[in-house]
């Protein structure tokens, strides 16, 4: 029923989201952290609501897991306090207005649906990693002829995403929330120091032939008493390096496995783990063709449980899907800025779906000068280490980086390449070499490409510095609001459009 206005939510855990659909085609999907001003918040509010409201009343609403399954789960690991005081899907939605049944899907298949239906493959190996759904942490199911049939399943305790949060944790980092700085301070690191140590005192050796990995603890409340010597900066930057190495072995591990059990060339990869984009690029060595829903966590799932209900497949061009600010996107504004300043905001257009900023959400530099990667983490309040993505014109990719064997182009700031030029690009290039590689072309962000065509116009290459528009802490700039709020408290202008 093509009239059909049905809504996806996820909600109440972290990172709430709601998606709509109208027929079989993503009308709108935000993040609520978005709206609210509060960084990952967990729960809707009536401003998302009313957004999602603008397309009309639902008629269906899908909620992303099984509440008491989940419960269940959360009584079996002490967790009373959650388990019984939590309201349920219905009430939470009645309390801001709305009064539909909700129909409830399973955690790992709203995930599965997600990437699945929004890839160009219709035979896929479907790897879910992530920290815990109702019981379920690490699924493979294989993809074919619209059906999604579970081919694997592994439950709570064991975990690799709870591992990877735990040792997040265990270096003075926030868990659900700082992984991706794990990730780049391994780069600082030496990966075999504690490499060895990581994997004896954490993991049951892996078999061939077996996809399970399984742990030596239940890492739910985490590991801080893990190796209390370990205490120093260089320390913490030696265990994100040996995490890191850890958590490439088990993926290949797992890339092999899924070759094995699925017939397929192709690989989706979901969960909040195939936000791991330095591991991402290992699918490569094993699949054809590799396939990462921009949203890849539990926010996405907003969108996998629709999915799952209907069993359809939809074009997902691009993740520009949230809040609108109107006008034509400000090539000539932000060009100027950039030419006087070196750097500058942008938000224009659709709001991003996602954890990455891919240019309406985003804040712009000269990816040349020395300084820069420190005048921007200045900016952004960061930790001096932590690197920045290029946006690079498509066609230009391979002649500025070298990039994982099969990756002709990189929308969604999903896999690293190593730089070629770091002397001429610095500021977009990490301690190891490697950038983590956004690509635009006319079709997918015109504004976008034509603001580089118009740098490399006046001899500054085809690429910029691109880093969401946000203060460490904080939610990006979603409004109009958020943008002049951004211009006045951190001097850095922020343009919307060209339009006078």
């Amino acid at each position: 029923m093509n009239n059909h206005i049905r809504w996806g939510i996820t909600a109440d855990a972290h990172d709430a989201a709601l998606a709509v659909f109208k027929g079989n085609d993503i009308a709108f999907a935000a993040h609520a952290e978005r709206s609210s001003g509060k960084k990952n918040d967990a729960y809707l509010n009536e401003s998302l609501i009313a957004q999602a409201l603008e397309f009309g009343e639902p008629t269906e609403v899908h909620w992303y897991e099984t509440p008491w399954l989940k419960k269940m789960r959360q009584l079996r690991a002490g967790q009373y306090s959650t388990a019984f005081n939590k309201p349920s899907p219905s009430k939470t939605l009645s309390a801001l207005g709305i009064d539909n049944h909700v129909i409830n899907h399973r955690h790992h298949a709203s995930h599965a649906a997600a990437g699945y239906y929004t890839s160009p493959y219709r035979d896929a190996a479907v790897l879910v990693i992530d920290s815990i759904g109702e019981f379920e942490t690490l699924t493979l199911w294989e993809g074919r002829d619209r059906t999604l049939k579970k081919r694997f399943s592994q439950s709570y305790p064991n975990s690799l995403g709870l591992w990877y949060s735990a040792m997040t944790q265990r270096i003075g980092l926030k868990p659900n929330e700082d992984e991706y700085i794990l990730m780049g301070w391994a780069a600082v690191g030496d990966p075999n120091k504690y490499k060895d140590k990581i994997y004896n005192d954490f993991i049951v050796p892996m078999k061939r032939g077996e996809m399970s990995v399984k742990f030596k603890r239940n890492l739910h409340r985490g590991c801080r008493d893990w190796a209390p010597e370990l205490n120093s900066v260089q320390d913490y930057a030696d265990i994100a390096a040996g995490v890191q190495a850890v958590y490439e072995e088990i993926f290949t591990h797992l890339c092999v496995e899924a070759s094995l059990l699925v017939n397929s060339k192709n690989i989706v990869l979901m969960g909040g783990c195939a936000l791991n984009c330095v591991a991402n690029s290992i699918a490569h060595k094993f699949f054809k063709g590799v396939w990462i829903m921009p949203n890849p966590g539990d926010a996405g799932s907003s969108i996998g449980c629709v999915l799952d209900h209907t069993r359809e497949f939809v074009e997902f061009n691009n993740p520009y899907l949230g809040y609108n600010i109107p006008g034509s996107y400000p090539v000539n504004a932000a060009l100027k800025e950039l030419q006087n300043t070196g750097m500058v905001g942008v938000a224009s257009g659709r709001a991003e779906f996602g954890p990455r900023a891919l240019g309406n959400r985003s804040l712009l530099a000269d990816p040349r000068g020395k300084s820069m990667q420190d005048l921007v983490n200045t900016v952004k309040q960061r930790q001096a280490f932590r690197p920045f993505a290029p946006v690079i014109k498509e066609e230009y990719l391979h002649e500025y980086f070298d990039m994982p064997q099969g990756v002709h182009s990189s929308p969604f700031m999903q896999f690293v390449g190593r730089t070629k030029r770091p002397d001429l690009y610095p500021a977009i290039t990490h301690i190891d070499g490697t950038s983590r590689v956004q690509t635009v072309n006319k079709i997918q962000n015109p504004g976008l490409y034509n603001l580089l065509d118009k740098w490399q116009a006046e001899g500054n290459g085809p690429m910029l510095l691109n880093t969401s528009l946000n203060i460490k802490g904080e939610p990006m700039v979603d409004n109009e609001l958020d943008a002049k709020r951004w211009t006045e408290q951190y001097n850095v202008t922020v343009v919307t459009t060209d339009d006078k």
